[in-house]
């Protein structure tokens, strides 16, 4: 947690915005990986491709 805190103090403080999107997306990716290589939610991850 300390680490996102890190990073939201950067954006705040460098008026980054244009990396949110990028950052969003990267989170949402690795949680579509994690609940891929979960076994009870995997069959329901794949239909989605």
């Amino acid at each position: 947690m300390e680490d996102l805190k890190e990073l939201w103090n950067f954006l705040m403080e460098r008026k980054k915005w244009w990396l949110t999107p990028i950052i969003i997306t990267l989170i949402l990716l690795a949680l579509l990986v994690f609940a891929g290589g979960s076994t009870t939610v995997a069959p329901f991850v794949y239909t989605l491709f």
